[in-house]
């Protein structure tokens, strides 16, 4: 039994979501807010959550060691399939959060996701319910307007949209917490670590470091008091969710494309060789001048990143990172040097930008083996297919021969690279 106020529905349930937002929830001052959580599709997070009252240890995997404590800020999950049960939660008067892990794909036109939340807050106007806020806690820009336009555009009635539109809010978020997947020696490791719970089977392991910016919609919407446990509600995310691509994501890309053409494997190995290491602090450089935050935050941030990437025991591979490039470098990178452009004609593409972009171009040629990207240019592409791919205004005579050069300088990176790097 737990005294937690089931006041938050979750929808897809997942490691990250154990690990970050159970993790805020429980560690929030006041009243005990608990979770019900619903999976995507497959009932086997559910099954197994519950076949532990719901309880499961969290790991925190830092260089130094690992750390574990017990999370119960989950009350109940149930699979996403059993839609009466996720209608009747975002009905009762007692939920007044609603928050989504869900992947990109979820906010997409031939998603569920939206219809099955248009059903739930139908069913919420019917009880004669009260204002609530859904959240997302996915990994996309301005990701509070990404789903209230998918909520919106999944509800045909017209009294409805007007009724979601009055009543329900939708904050963005930015959220960061390196979550790898749970290996068997994870769970056969546990009885030897303190604070674990006896007989887990799924646990979560996550690394130290972790990050919430919220935007303040909750005006007349109770909530856990979140930023007791370190998150930050503040009036508009854009700035923070900017920092987050263009330092942390950005890098990681650079990290992978390059990391893999030197024969590197994981984020640590990557970062830990001097010349992937010299392209993301150029990376960074470049980032930092459009960046609308403090220089002291900004700094600060690339410390934190540098310790969270030379962690040696967060195992993040850089084939998982390196997947859907065609859609992420538009916003880790080609933002960025659109605006270095428009801010200074002048100022030429930097060499951080131009490595990446070459580093991709490389990946998709030479390793069409490990690519995951459907929008990917073809193995047998020129630098005008990436280009037409990513960023078509950019294909210029001073951007194709940045790329092109930073492309020879790979080329004679991996003509030195040592052979046998370890796995």
């Amino acid at each position: 039994m737990t005294d937690r106020h089931p006041s938050i529905v979750h929808l897809g349930v997942g490691a990250f979501a154990r690990a970050h937002l159970a993790w805020y929830t429980q560690h929030a001052t006041g009243t005990p807010w608990g979770i019900t959580a619903f999976t995507g599709r497959s009932p086997d997070a559910a099954d197994a959550l519950t076949a532990q009252d719901c309880r499961y240890t969290l790991v925190t995997r830092a260089a130094d060691g690992d750390s574990a404590e017990v999370i119960d800020a989950i009350v109940a999950a149930r699979p996403g399939s059993d839609t009466d049960a996720f209608a009747r939660a975002l009905a009762s008067a007692d939920t007044t959060i609603v928050t989504l892990t869900v992947t990109e794909q979820g906010y997409r036109p031939d998603s569920d996701v939206p219809a099955r939340l248009v059903a739930g807050l139908d069913a919420r106007r019917t009880a004669g319910g009260g204002p609530l806020a859904l959240v997302s806690l996915d990994n996309l820009t301005h990701n509070g307007q990404v789903l209230r336009q998918a909520v919106l555009d999944a509800a045909s009635d017209p009294e409805l949209r007007s009724w979601i539109a009055s009543t329900v809010t939708f904050p963005s978020s930015m959220v960061d917490r390196i979550t790898p997947a749970t290996t068997t020696d994870d769970v056969q490791g546990l009885p030897d670590l303190t604070g674990a719970l006896p007989g887990d089977r799924v646990p979560v392991v996550t690394e130290p470091f972790t990050e919430w910016v919220l935007q303040d919609r909750f005006d007349g919407i109770d909530r856990p008091a979140w930023e007791s446990a370190g998150a930050r509600i503040v009036d508009d995310v854009t700035p923070y969710e900017q920092r987050k691509l263009w330092l942390l994501n950005g890098s990681h890309s650079l990290l992978a494309y390059l990391g893999l053409l030197l024969g590197h494997q994981t984020v640590a190995q990557a970062v830990a060789d001097p010349v992937c290491r010299s392209a993301v602090e150029h990376l960074w450089d470049e980032a930092a001048l459009e960046l609308p935050l403090p220089d002291d935050q900004v700094a600060a941030a690339r410390a934190a990143l540098v310790d969270r990437f030379q962690n040696p025991r967060i195992r993040h591979t850089l084939t998982q990172i390196a997947s859907g490039g065609s859609e992420k470098l538009p916003v880790r990178v080609v933002d960025v040097l659109r605006r270095r452009l428009e801010r200074d004609p002048g100022a030429g593409v930097g060499p951080g930008a131009a490595t990446l972009i070459a580093a991709w171009w490389l990946h998709v040629t030479e390793q069409p083996e490990l690519v995951n990207d459907p929008g990917a240019p073809g193995a047998g592409s020129d630098v005008h297919d990436v280009l037409t791919v990513i960023a078509p205004d950019l294909d210029t005579t001073p951007v194709v021969a940045a790329v092109t050069a930073a492309a020879d300088r790979i080329r004679q990176a991996r003509a030195h690279a040592p052979e046998g790097v370890p796995a």
